[in-house]
């Protein structure tokens, strides 16, 4: 079965093929199409039957997704009603009570998320213990299916205190939900404390449901032969039938992949502690990942979207607004500014003349690139698509004179705008945390992450880079190294004793069986071999009196019997008083409370190898030397496929989808899988 992984940017979607393996080792194939994001699927549509597999009658798609995304950065929701218990209406209104600048008195008001109209309060009260303290009545009910009939949503999200230690109450309102209209339920999307997170996560859930539903029809209806899944935000894939009801899972969609691919790439190239940066044309995201540890992509349940907490499953990962399509402007203060607004995909850098008789060019980072000579103009896309040098210097002339620079001047400050932007990124997920950014393997990715590897390399004094192989479309590639996947939690809020005892054992031990059982069903109504199935427990521990909460695995035998409970338990107790050390630099004399158990329920991805290079014996020359900004000489241009088997820079690399800049004082080396290995050559003493 061929497999195709398309990850869908801001100004290009991306797409990795995985012939069939039927005639031996098979050979990927790269491809790139301008993004549509009016109607997201119409690119990928477009790229399948460029790809000639418009009539391929066994495809698997596997794809991330920013509708979902998109649709919360630009408060694009549909009209959502919001049930919660009598007296909590404006519970997502006060949220925090966080100000997002502290010493400001006077702050801007801000929209709410709902409506107080769309805001509607009823019984069905829990108590802390479960109990019951106001039951749901039938009058209520019809009360609740009356308004929703004058109100005329298209998304209902029911958010009730303490349901997520019993269910019955919002299932029955779901049960009055007029047909057609989207529902999504806290106690099944996320099942856990704190209700504010969990209350925004199901208004999330709801309020992009229905645009990811038809989205994925839309494409499913374009590609009927093929089987369609979606990259989940927590690093696994999910049929499409099933994505569109759990919509907030794909927040991160994209993201995701890459990081699955910087994974899988990581460890061919033998290095497994990396500080990667995805840069793409629209935004850099920054992850720190540690296959030393137990494999899995870093999570965490603390993430945001915007100024939404969401508190499903994600990638850890760091985002800003820099991009290869980043807008450079002059602010008023005459300093020179970059990003977070991007060109996008249309008009696009004014270099790609898509903007009509150049008018409304606005310079970009790709653009200051091209000026300095490090994209090559017939070389872009595989020489797909030639760049418009003119068009990139009418761009920053305005700036230029602004500024009182010179063209190359002024790109050079874009550039070194933009790295800086991404520098700080890059500090925020390494020396932030506590972790030598030198001790880490920089690992560069995205259509324009190889124009900047070095010099962010160089801010950060590490030594050592990678520029993994198809590194302008890794995120797609990482949709076919990603494991089919159900991320599952149950709250059960118990403290432990010096021993957990058999209660807590027993309630353990349940939790575990009920989330697999979930886990597999979903995973084999998918087409998932019960055999490959997987199974990963994990807790949420705090001690007691703590906020916030430390995630840790669990080891447990395949049947999860008590005395294997026991001693898993035990154990991961002396790893939480070790991790909270580690972190924070202390340990405290509390009893230590299991929050949330978690459960990951996954299939191991179909089996992925990247084709062999085979190294060309005898002197290998460059296509054609050119000029760079600043450097004397000029350097040499080699495509990616005949690199000879080491160089010194400056240098260019070129490829089909992306290029990789090698500064002055750095050497490269390709490994076997086609990876460069980039090392800061050392000064003499």
């Amino acid at each position: 079965m061929p497999l195709l992984g398309v990850d869908t940017g801001g100004t290009f979607t991306d797409f990795v093929l995985l012939p069939d393996n039927s005639s031996g080792s098979p050979c990927l194939r790269v491809h790139k199409v301008l993004s549509t994001p009016q109607a997201p699927e119409q690119a990928i549509l477009q790229g399948i039957r460029e790809l000639g597999l418009d009539n391929c009658n066994d495809l698997l798609v596997v794809h991330g997704s920013t509708v979902a995304t998109n649709a919360v950065l630009e408060g694009k929701g549909v009209r959502t009603v919001f049930i919660t218990n009598t007296g909590l209406r404006d519970l997502l209104t006060i949220g925090r009570q966080a100000r997002a600048e502290l010493y400001n008195l006077n702050p801007a008001p801000v929209a709410p998320p709902v409506p107080r109209e769309l805001c509607l309060e009823t019984g069905g009260r829990l108590g802390a213990d479960g109990s019951v303290l106001e039951a749901l009545s039938e009058s209520a009910l019809h009360t609740l299916r009356s308004t929703l009939d004058t109100l005329k949503p298209q998304a209902v999200a029911i958010n009730l205190l303490f349901s997520w230690l019993d269910e019955r109450y919002e299932k029955r309102i779901a049960d009055i939900v007029p047909e057609g209209m989207f529902v999504s339920r806290s106690s099944h999307i996320l099942p856990e404390p704190r209700e504010y997170e969990r209350g925004i996560t199901t208004w999330l859930n709801a309020s992009v449901g229905p645009l990811v539903q038809g989205y994925l029809q839309r494409l499913c209806t374009g590609v009927p032969q093929a089987q369609v899944a979606v990259m989940q935000s927590a690093g696994g894939t999910i049929h499409a039938a099933q994505a569109g009801e759990e919509a907030v899972h794909m927040l991160l969609s994209g993201p995701a992949g890459g990081l699955a691919g910087a994974q899988y790439v990581g460890s061919l190239a033998g290095c497994h502690r990396l500080l990667s940066f995805d840069m793409g044309g629209t935004s850099t995201d920054v992850a720190l990942l540690d296959n030393t540890q137990n494999g899995d992509l870093p999570l965490t349940t603390e993430g945001r979207i915007g100024s939404y907490p969401v508190g499903v499953p994600m990638v850890d990962m760091h985002t800003i607004g820099a991009g290869g399509g980043s807008i450079a402007r002059v602010d008023d203060g005459g300093l020179l500014q970059v990003g977070p607004e991007s060109a996008g995909a249309d008009p696009g850098p004014a270099c790609y003349g898509r903007s009509a008789a150049g008018n409304g060019l606005q310079a970009t980072v790709t653009d200051a690139n091209l000026l300095l000579g490090r994209l090559r103009s017939n070389a872009f896309l595989g020489g797909h698509m030639t760049l418009d040098e003119n068009a990139a210097r009418a761009a920053i002339a305005p700036l230029a004179k602004t500024l009182k620079l010179s063209l190359e001047e002024t790109a050079q400050g874009i550039i070194d705008v933009a790295n800086e932007h991404m520098a700080r990124a890059l500090r925020v997920m390494s020396v932030q945390r506590g972790v030598d950014a030198a001790q880490l393997t920089l690992t560069s990715f995205g259509g324009a992450g190889g124009l900047h590897v070095c010099a962010l390399a160089e801010a950060l004094e590490m030594s050592q880079a990678l520029v993994p192989a198809h590194a302008g479309v890794l995120s797609a590639l990482g949709m076919l190294a990603a494991p089919r996947a159900r991320y599952l939690s149950h709250a059960l809020q118990q403290l432990f004793s010096v021993m957990p005892d058999e209660s807590l054992l027993h309630d353990v031990q349940q939790a575990i069986v009920t989330l697999t059982k979930r886990g597999r069903e979903a995973l084999i109504a998918e087409g998932v071999n019960a055999d490959s199935i997987r199974v990963s427990p994990s807790m949420d521990l705090r001690y007691r009196g703590q906020s916030f909460v430390i995630n840790l695995p669990v080891a447990l035998s395949a049947d999860s019997k008590i005395h294997t409970i026991e001693q898993a338990m035990a154990r991961v107790i002396v790893q939480f008083h070790e991790r909270h050390a580690a972190l924070y630099g202390h340990r405290l004399p509390q009893p230590v409370e299991l929050v949330t158990l978690r459960v990951k329920v996954y299939s191991p991805p179909r089996g992925l190898t990247l084709q062999p290079v085979h190294k060309t014996t005898g002197k290998i020359s460059a296509v054609t030397h050119v000029a760079l900004a600043g450097i004397e000489a000029k350097a040499p241009v080699y495509a990616r496929e005949n690199l000879p088997a080491e160089i010194n820079g400056p240098a260019l690399i070129t490829e089909t989808v992306s290029t990789t800049y090698l500064a002055p004082g750095w050497s490269c080396r390709s490994d076997s899988n086609g990876c460069l290995l980039l090392t800061k050559n050392k000064r003499p003493a």
